[in-house]
């Protein structure tokens, strides 16, 4: 019963991640799609790119990208995703927090076992970031303190 409704609880958080999106790795070319995985420690498999090679279960799904504005600035920062409970167990997904470092390449943000939820608060203009995995929470929240994201 756990199982089933914290599978349940992590659908529903990655269908509000993927609302909140602005955009899917669709609209990036494949050159820096290869740099945002690189950038976030993934590596190539075969046609896909994981942090998690020796997983070959069912739960595995390789790295995925959404992008979203979370400071405003008309620049989209981008996470990538990776799901499976080999390497992340009951938490069952994994994210980077990445923003463009202004000289075409890509700097870390956050970097949590987890599912990632903006929210709608902000501080230093950025969105907060709540980080939920099993139970009920609460889940810690993080913020941007000027350089990357912090856990309040």
């Amino acid at each position: 019963m756990k199982t089933q409704m914290f599978g349940s609880s992590l659908a529903v958080a990655c269908a509000i991640l993927a609302t909140a999106a602005n955009a899917s790795a669709a609209d990036l070319s494949a050159a820096d799609q290869k740099a945002i995985f690189k950038a976030a420690g993934f590596k190539a498999q075969g046609s896909s790119f994981t942090r998690c090679p020796d997983d070959t279960s069912a739960s595995k799904m390789p790295g995925a990208i959404e992008q979203q504005d979370l400071n405003a600035d008309g620049k989209n920062e981008v996470f990538v995703t990776e799901s499976s409970t080999f390497c992340y167990g009951g938490t069952e997904q994994a994210f980077v927090l990445l923003t463009p470092d202004g000289k075409g390449g890509w700097r870390k943000l956050l970097d949590e076992v987890g599912v990632a939820v903006p929210k709608d608060t902000r501080h230093n203009g950025w969105k907060d970031i709540e980080v939920g995995g099993p139970g009920m929470g609460p889940f810690p929240i993080f913020h941007f303190n000027g350089k990357t994201y912090a856990r309040k």
